[in-house]
Order: structure tokens, then C-alpha cells, then sequence
């Protein structure tokens, strides 16, 4: 019933299987991945025909994660799947990224592909196995897609690089970097680094290519035993013609356009030479004018290219490795718990930081379970910061995307929990953009967080490089604008501190690129960075030490984990009292660690101290302020070091003789106390006479000692055996006692006793155990 086609290989210690034929059979292409014991399933479909007047490739790319791949119910209140997840809509776009560009120019067929996660073994990410399905159910579907490409995750530890490790392994080790290839060039690359060097850097792309090649040859066989038959793509037109009408007509304007140097003037003069050439197309068919405005965007590309390529010459008179003019300010909001205003030439962001206790942690719910991350940054890009009118509201995928990059170059560069129990919410509004706003988010968001006082280990840069390549030649272009960015074949982001790379992503828009134009982008960038690192030191060279006046304040205690119970109280009573009272925040974790927040000092103080009063063992002769919390005939009850008790007796209140308590104490008093007295049975035995009440000083105790008693008398030899004798007298005197009266049967007087009946042998010897009384003879 199933012609089912398979291809199996080994890939990091297991086996990586592609199935095609068994599911989804009416889609264009399906694959099912197997890695390990994670399987992925990845569906393609196409549409027929174009919808007329369309321009544009609409591809469309989904990764949803199952929850009944990992056997978990979704939490929540709806107990399904819902919306895409910040994770399924980065991995959506790790496919798309590498797969666009391999589609050939002018085909604008819609594309569906969905990728679905139905097991997960919860040791290796899924995301590598889907970009995999994708490419393979792409390369079988016959739809003209020019790959196949391979992807793999690498990491790096103790000096070796690691093929698809676990994700317990990317956490231990030094990098988490993902590389999706051809047989023959890089495509994508994704990562996050600890501060590593360009050598390493790219030493493990090049490893990750190796693999991909592997991925790619098995694809490739998979496609020779069950690919469809490819689509007839309908012969391009001849727009040479065309092509010299444009340049003659508007040539010389677009160059002389792309020699302005402000963004909005060089925008006004390419409209009108847009003008220009639409008019001339006014009597043209609808097909031949959408040609039209093709072949304006490709003369414009030619001229920025060619002028670079020849000349050197950029769109705003830099040289290829100028970076534009910086401004860095910090501290500019005053509400804010740090702040940072970040402009490079006409690129802008505003960064904040607020700092907040763990309470604000943000929980995930995935595959792997619950989780909380301590660590935000959320990037919003406005209409208005490229001078346009559009959507406001939700984020899209790009700045989704753009905001986890910029989170992967600070993250290897933050204090642990330990060091800064503080979770940090980072966000960055960018108010101007032309070229590399996440870059700028870097920037900023680093200075934003220095200004609010966390301890970065150092601070971090980033820069966008660009690509212009024709045949061989080629030219790196160091801090890129949009424009460059749109007609160029690349978008290379680099960020990293003075020490090393931290996050690299690139994104190539032809058939791959080599070794050497990456190993020169890396230098290059490199230089640059440590030029933007200078022009940010001039606004904050280091971490402020006091954190701002607005942001809460945390301070741990560390107690021992048998006193938890004591803190925590029956039912929570304690520490909600304590919570209740100070004001302050209070979290306590099961190794004792405890963690105290408010915006308020003194509320710290006051909770910190009535901790420590509850875990803190009284000493002997030491003063403690108490409160009164009960009185007594015989004296107080006092309430001290938080969560202890102590009685004050009358005769310890004053020198003086005290008749009634209630006349000199009031419940609620705050008094002052010494401790004389702690019996074996931990009651404490006060004294308030011997402090000064004001001052809190030990004061001489002036009361005359008490006389010592009457030693009692001899209570004389006390009698042998069963007859008793004469005690004595109690208290120095004699007194004899008199015969002992007779108790009759009845209880009244006790008859003679008889004689004490003799012990058997069947009673057997008295126990070792036995009272003195039954061991003793019985002559």
C-alpha cells in the first residue's frame, strides 16, 4: 500500500533516518526526520499559479512543537497548542532564512512548509532535524528549489568542537552554534559564544560544513529514489531592451542619487527618478510595467555595486571599513533604572533597563518543561524610524528575531544569579533606522545595563558587515546601510567584547560564500567593533556601583536549611507576618538561601534583622531590644531577636520593689534586655533592671546580693534493710517520728504486715534489670 523510500546515516554517535512515502501523501513533498528518538515531520505544498499583478515570493514557514512529543499537557487554562511561541517562531525563521535564497529569480508560486515536532527525546534541540525535513521535502517536491542544504549545531568544549551536542552539553560548554549549508557554501549561521576568537569561530563553521555535506549527499539520495518530477518554468523574457531604455532615461539620476548622503534626500531623489520611469512605462501592459520596476531595482544595484567594486566608493562617502559617527549618552531617563540613548549615524535606539526580584522571572512552558529566565531583551521597531506609515502593535518574527540576537551577545556577559540575584529586563525602542538597528540594540542595551549598576564582565559592541561580490571580486563593507544592505549579498552581524566574539549571525542572499570572505569579514569586523567599544566608553567606560535610586534593592542571607521551617512558620504564618510588616519581599529556596527585595533600605533591614532574629541563637550577657508581648502576675513576656521569647520577672524589671507589672509595662513596649539565663530546656530568663532603657549600655547592678541559705541539718544515718529507724529531724533539729500507726484491710489503719513469704525457685532469679528492692535477700 506505502511505497515507502528511505535513507539512513550516522551523524554525531546517531543515526539520522529520512521516510518518505508513508504520510502526507498529498502534499507536494513530505519527510519524516529521525534523530535519535526525535522525529520531526515537515510538509510542503505549492501553489499551481501566481496571482496576478504579484512581485514577490510568498513563503511561508511554520515549526510547531507538540507537547505530546515530550508527553506533556500544555499548562495553561486552554490545554492545546496555541499561537507560535518566541522558540517555534525563531525556528521558523532558522528554515526560511537559508531556503529563500535558493529559489530562482522570478518565481512567485506561494510555498507552504510546516513543520511539526511528534517525538522528542529531550536530549538534542529539534530545530537541526526540521531545517533538515525541510530541505529534504523541498528537494523531493519538485518545486525549483536549487539546494539541497544540510544543517548541524556544533559546540565547543575543553578545546574540541562537538557535533550535535545534547542541550545539557551546549549549557556546559562554550558555544551553541548552528550552521545550515549547500555542498558547496555557508548559507546561514546562528550562535551565541563565550567570548571566543575568530579562529575558533570559524574553525567551527567549517566543522558544521563538513557534516552538512554529509546531511546534503543523503538527501540527494532520498531524491533520486522519490523526488517528483521538477516544475516547467516558463521561459524568462528578454528585457535587455528595456533594461537600456531605463538606463539611459534615469542612469545618470540614480547615481547621482545614491551621492546623497541623508537618507530622506537620497529617498526623494530615487522617487523621482522612479517617477520619471514610470511615466515613460504609462502606455506599457501591467506585466511589462511590474518588469519595469524590476529592472529599476536591478540598476540600482548595479550602479551602488559597480561604484564599490571599482572605486570603493559607498552610498555616504565612506571607505569600506569607515564606521559612521557615534553618540552614546547614558543615565538620560530619570525614572528608569538604567537608560541609554545609542546613535550611529542615522541608525537610533533608546535602551532600558529594569532590574526586578524573581518574581518577574519569565516562566516558559515547552517541551523540555517549565523553565524561568531571568533575562529579557524585547526589541521594538516603530513605523516612524524609517519615516513610514504601517502597523503598530504586536511584534512581528523580525523583531522577534532581531531581539534574540541582540539577547545572545549580552547573555555570555552577564553576572550569574548568585553574583546579581536581580531578573533584567532589557528593551530597546528604536526610534531611527538605516542599517543594523540590532546592532544598535547591542550597544545600547549594554550601556543600558552598566548605567543601571549590573556587573557585566565587560561590555559588548556590534557591527553588520556587508558582502558586494561579482564572480571573484569582492568587497567587505564594515557597518552597512539599509541600502547597502538591500543590494548587497550579505548581512554578516558580528558583536563581541574586547576579549572575544559572543554572537555571529549571517545571512547570505546568493549561492553561499567561501572561507576567505569570511575570514576577512571577521578581521574586519573585528576592527570595527573595538572602534565602537572606544566611542561607547566616552559615555560609560564601566558599571555604575550604586544601582539607581528607583530600583529595588536585593540583599541574600544564607541560613541554615533545618532553621527553614522556623523562618517559613506553620502554614506560612511568618513569613507572611514578616512580608506583612516590613514591607519587603521575601523568597526563600530549599537550600536556605534566602533573598530579601525592596526599593526601601530600611525595609530590608527591618525584614533581614527579624530573619536573623529567628536563626540567630541567643548568648548569655548579651543586650537585645524586645517588645513586650504578655503580661503576667509573676512578670513579662518578651518578644526578642524576632521570633523568641523571654521572661522578664518582676523581680528583673526594676531595682526597685515592682507591686503590680501592668503599672510600670504596657503590651506592645519596646524595652531593652539582657539575657541571664538560658536553661537546658531553651526558656530564657531576662532582666530589664540591669539596662539602661535609652541607651541600651549594661548598668551596674546595685541590687545587694542575696543571702545565702541555712545549710540543712544532718539528717542521720538512714536505717539498713526493711527497717527504717529514725530519719532524723529536718533543718538542724531532731524529731522522732513515733511508731508507725496499723492502716486496717479497709484502708484506715494498716494491719501487721506477717511475715514476707519466702521466694521459690520456680520464680526464677530477679531480673539484672530489677529494682534494688527485689534483689535484696530475704532473711
Amino acid at each position: 500500500m506505502f511505497d515507502v523510500k528511505t535513507v539512513e546515516i550516522e551523524l554525531g554517535g546517531k543515526t539520522l533516518k529520512l521516510e518518505t512515502g508513508r504520510i502526507a501523501r498529498q502534499a507536494d513533498g513530505c519527510v519524516i526526520a529521525t534523530y535519535g528518538e526525535t522525529v520531526v515531520l515537515c510538509a510542503v505544498t505549492a501553489a499551481k499559479s501566481v496571482k496576478e499583478g504579484q512581485d514577490f515570493f510568498p513563503l511561508t514557514v511554520h515549526y510547531q512543537e507538540k507537547f505530546s512529543a515530550a508527553g506533556r499537557i500544555p499548562g495553561g487554562f486552554f490545554k492545546r497548542e496555541r499561537g507560535a511561541t518566541e522558540k517555534e517562531t525563531l525556528v521558523s525563521r532558522l528554515i526560511d532564512r537559508p531556503v529563500r535564497p535558493l529559489f530562482p529569480e522570478g518565481f512567485y508560486n506561494e510555498i507552504n512548509c510546516i513543520a511539526q515536532v511528534f517525538s522528542f527525546d529531550g536530549e538534542s534541540e529539534p530545530d537541526i532535524v526540521a531545517m533538515i525535513a525541510a530541505s529534504a521535502a523541498l528537494t523531493i517536491s519538485g518545486v525549483p528549489f536549487m539546494g539541497p542544504i544540510g544543517a548541524a549545531r556544533v559546540g565547543y568544549k575543553d578545546g574540541e568542537y562537538l557535533l550535535n551536542p545534547s542541550m545539557d552539553q551546549v549549557k556546559e560548554g562554550e558555544l551553541d552554534l548552528v550552521v545550515a549549508a549547500t555542498h558547496d557554501a555557508v548559507m546561514m549561521v546562528e550562535s551565541e559564544a563565550k567570548e571566543l576568537s575568530e579562529e575558533v569561530m570559524l574553525g567551527a563553521v567549517g566543522f558544521a560544513h563538513a557534516a552538512c555535506k554529509k546531511i546534503v549527499e543523503a538527501i540527494i539520495k532520498l531524491a533520486e529514489k522519490a523526488a517528483k518530477d521538477p516544475w516547467d518554468m516558463a521561459p524568462q523574457a528578454d528585457l535587455s531592451a528595456a533594461k537600456d531604455k531605463l538606463k539611459k532615461l534615469i542612469g545618470k539620476d540614480i547615481a547621482a542619487a545614491y551621492k546623497v548622503t541623508d537618507k530622506s534626500a537620497r529617498s526623494n531623489a530615487l522617487n523621482e527618478a522612479r517617477a520619471k520611469a514610470k511615466a515613460a512605462f504609462a502606455d506599457a501592459t501591467p506585466q511589462d510595467q511590474m518588469a519595469a520596476q524590476k529592472l529599476m531595482k536591478k540598476l540600482e544595484a548595479e550602479i551602488v555595486r559597480g561604484a564599490i567594486l571599482k572605486d570603493g566608493q559607498r552610498i555616504d562617502g565612506r571607505t569600506t571599513t569607515q564606521i559612521r559617527p557615534i553618540e552614546a549618552m547614558v543615565g538620560f531617563l530619570p525614572r528608569t533604572h538604567g537608560s541609554a540613548l545609542f546613535t550611529r549615524g542615522e541608525t537610533q535606539s533608546i535602551c532600558t533597563t529594569t532590574l526586578g526580584t524573581k518574581d518577574s522571572e519569565q516562566m516558559i512552558d515547552g517541551l523540555t518543561g517549565l523553565s524561568y529566565e531571568n533575562f529579557m531583551l524585547h526589541y521594538n521597531f516603530p513605523p516612524y524610524s524609517v519615516g513610514e506609515v504601517g502597523r503598530f502593535g504586536a511584534p512581528g518574527r523580525r523583531e522577534v528575531g532581531h531581539g534574540k540576537l541582540a539577547w545572545r551577545a549580552l547573555h555570555p556577559v552577564l553576572p550569574s544569579k548568585d553574583e546579581f540575584p536581580y531578573t533584567i529586563r532589557v528593551l530597546s525602542d528604536i526610534t531611527e533606522s538605516n542599517g543594523s538597528s540590532s546592532m544598535a540594540t547591542v550597544c545600547g542595551g549594554s550601556l543600558s545595563m552598566m548605567d543601571a549598576g549590573v556587573p557585566l564582565k565587560r561590555p559588548v559592541s556590534g557591527i553588520a558587515m556587508g558582502l558586494i561580490l561579482e564572480g571573484k571580486d569582492f568587497a567587505i563593507l564594515s557597518d552597512i546601510l539599509g541600502d547597502e544592505d538591500h543590494l548587497g549579498d550579505m548581512d554578516f552581524k558580528v558583536a563581541g567584547t574586547s576579549e572575544g566574539i559572543t554572537t555571529m549571525q549571517m545571512d547570505i542572499k546568493v549561492a553561499g560564500i567561501t572561507e576567505e570572505i569570511m575570514r576577512v569579514a571577521l578581521t574586519q569586523a573585528k576592527e570595527g567593533r573595538a572602534h565602537i567599544l572606544g566611542e561607547m566608553a566616552k559615555a560609560l567606560d564601566s558599571t555604575r556601583t550604586e544601582l539607581s535610586a528607583h530600583a529595588p534593592r536585593i540583599e541574600t542571607i544564607q541560613i541554615d536549611k533545618t532553621k527553614i521551617r522556623e523562618v517559613i512558620g506553620t502554614g506560612g504564618k511568618v513569613i507572611r507576618e514578616i512580608v506583612a510588616e516590613t514591607g519587603a519581599k521575601v523568597d526563600i529556596d530549599d537550600e536556605g538561601l534566602i533573598k530579601i527585595s525592596s526599593s526601601d533600605v530600611n525595609q530590608i533591614e527591618a525584614a533581614k534583622k527579624w530573619i536573623l532574629g529567628i536563626v540567630e541563637e541567643a548568648e548569655v550577657g548579651k543586650v537585645y531590644n524586645g517588645k513586650v508581648v504578655n503580661l503576667v502576675d509573676f512578670g513579662a513576656f518578651v518578644n526578642f531577636m524576632g521570633g523568641k521569647d523571654g521572661l522578664v520577672h518582676v523581680s528583673e524589671i526594676r531595682n526597685e520593689r515592682v507591686e503590680k507589672v501592668s503599672d510600670v509595662l504596657t503590651e506592645g513596649q519596646d524595652v531593652k534586655v539582657k539575657v541571664l539565663e538560658i536553661d537546658p530546656r531553651g526558656k530564657v530568663r531576662l532582666s530589664m533592671r540591669v539596662v539602661d532603657q535609652e541607651t541600651g549600655e549594661e548598668l551596674e547592678d546595685t541590687r545587694p546580693a542575696r543571702e545565702p541559705r541555712e545549710p540543712r541539718g544532718d539528717r542521720g544515718p538512714r536505717r539498713e534493710g526493711g527497717d527504717r529507724g529514725d530519719r532524723g529531724g529536718r533543718g538542724g533539729g531532731d524529731r522522732d517520728r513515733g511508731p508507725r500507726r496499723d492502716r486496717g484491710p479497709g484502708g484506715g489503719e494498716r494491719g501487721e504486715r506477717g511475715p514476707r513469704r519466702e521466694r521459690s525457685d520456680d520464680d526464677g532469679p530477679a531480673p539484672e534489670f530489677a529494682p534494688a528492692f527485689l534483689k535484696r535477700d530475704d532473711d
